[in-house]
């Protein structure tokens, strides 16, 4: 016992000395955990709080444009700005090109004509349907064209498609209006009354959405929930920078050698090696929740809610630190120099962040991927992690992700035995 704890001792103070290695397991993934959930949050409240502005160059001067242009306005969505009918498509463009706008609308000047016309074929229809005389069904107008949405390239497919929704919501809107009153008409030959109207449009019905998660919670996730986690894991993985490099300056200086002519085992000083970056790796997990419990609301981010079961939090922290340091320890062992541990730890652990859900969704991946995906120690640590701050599970709810990550450990550590037999290490 007196070895080992020498041995960690030994293995502290070099850690302390290693000023680069420090700054990389907790300077950088404090500042990405910022970064990233700030970037994420902001692109959630571009949707559902902060309004996108958009120029709208209204060519027609019936009274149904300026509806649809009310109704677009009513979706809560949209910062609107309203430009002369005469400016041209270049103007228009040219001006976003420089930024200004990240969206314009162009209304086409038959607009509201279009519209009432198919509103007179739509009511025709019904009320030959009906068995009323209706008048004439009127020749089938087109609408293409009718509006010519504009919008920056920056724009994520995701929130185009919604900013799609909503507009498209409004013509519905417009259009179903023009249909109603001229059906109207058509039957009691008076106009609809505004009052009639909206009762008949605005039926108030909403959409109950609750998260299915495993504590029967009614909490809904927010960005910090999903960042924190995922990036933290990345944090844990990154010590092979600092441990990957040590153990490659040990065999280079001969340290290994030195230790054989010893009384004391090459294991002691492997396992000191485990327990000390262990215990950064738990100290990183800790700042980290700490940041986004504390932090996050003075700086206007959502806050981290933690899971109920801290027991299984510090459990599944543990195991993921346990599979950090053991990748940590069999990229060092087999890789020659320094430069290799480094460059390819930190290339490696991108392309499992990646190919594990930490970057991109596991839903969205293709069928090769989500296949690729099971063989990433990360993917089993998100998991974990998501079952516990997402699903409002508990430690047993999460073994059947701690299990494949507690076999992928094993893996590495049997894997850095056999380098080390292979090298004559020990």
């Amino acid at each position: 016992m007196f070895k080992l704890w020498a041995t960690i001792v030994k293995d502290i103070r070099v850690l302390k000395r290693d000023r680069v290695g420090l700054a990389m397991m907790f300077g950088m993934p404090v500042l990405l955990v910022l970064i990233v959930t700030s970037i994420q949050n902001n692109t959630f409240q571009l949707i559902n709080k902060t309004k996108i502005p958009i120029l709208i160059c209204n060519r027609d001067t019936g009274k149904i444009s300026a509806e649809f242009i009310q109704a677009v306005d009513k979706t809560d969505m949209f910062k609107l700005e309203l430009v002369s009918k005469d400016q041209g498509e270049k103007q228009i463009t040219d001006r976003m090109r420089n930024k200004d706008m990240l969206l314009s609308l162009i209304i086409a000047a038959d607009f509201s004509a279009k519209i009432d016309t198919n509103a007179v074929r739509v009511t025709g229809k019904a009320l030959t349907a009906f068995g009323l005389e209706g008048d004439t069904l009127g020749p089938k107008t087109g609408n293409e064209g009718l509006v010519t949405l504009y919008y920056q390239p920056i724009l994520q497919e995701s929130i185009r498609q919604t900013i799609q929704g909503a507009l498209y919501g409004a013509l519905q809107l417009v259009a179903s209006k023009q249909v109603l009153r001229k059906l109207y008409f058509s039957i009691n030959e008076k106009p609809l009354s505004t009052k009639l109207e909206n009762e008949l449009l605005d039926n108030n019905m909403t959409i109950k959405d609750i998260p299915v998660s495993l504590d029967k919670s009614m909490k809904r996730p927010n960005a910090s929930q999903h960042n924190v986690p995922a990036w933290t894991i990345f944090a844990m993985f990154f010590v092979v920078i600092s441990l990957g490099g040590s153990i490659v300056r040990e065999k280079l200086s001969g340290s290994f050698i030195r230790l054989k002519t010893l009384p004391t085992n090459y294991f002691i000083s492997l396992l000191s090696k485990q327990l000390t970056y262990l215990l950064v790796t738990m100290l990183q997990a800790a700042l980290i929740f700490a940041i986004g419990v504390w932090v996050f609301p003075s700086i206007g981010l959502p806050p981290l809610n933690l899971p109920a079961d801290m027991l299984g939090l510090v459990f599944v922290t543990l195991i993921c630190g346990w599979c950090a340091v053991s990748y940590a320890i069999c990229i060092g062992v087999f890789a020659r120099t320094q430069e290799q541990a480094n460059g390819f730890g930190a290339v490696s652990i991108v392309i499992l962040a990646a190919i594990g859900g930490l970057m991109v969704p596991s839903f969205a991946m293709p069928d090769t991927f989500r296949t690729a995906m099971k063989f990433s120690p990360l993917h089993w640590c998100l998991e974990a992690y998501y079952g516990l701050f997402l699903d409002g599970g508990k430690m047993k709810d999460v073994l059947v992700n701690v299990i494949p990550l507690f076999a992928i450990t094993l893996f590495l550590q049997g894997l850095t035995f056999l380098g080390l037999k292979t090298k004559k290490l020990i």
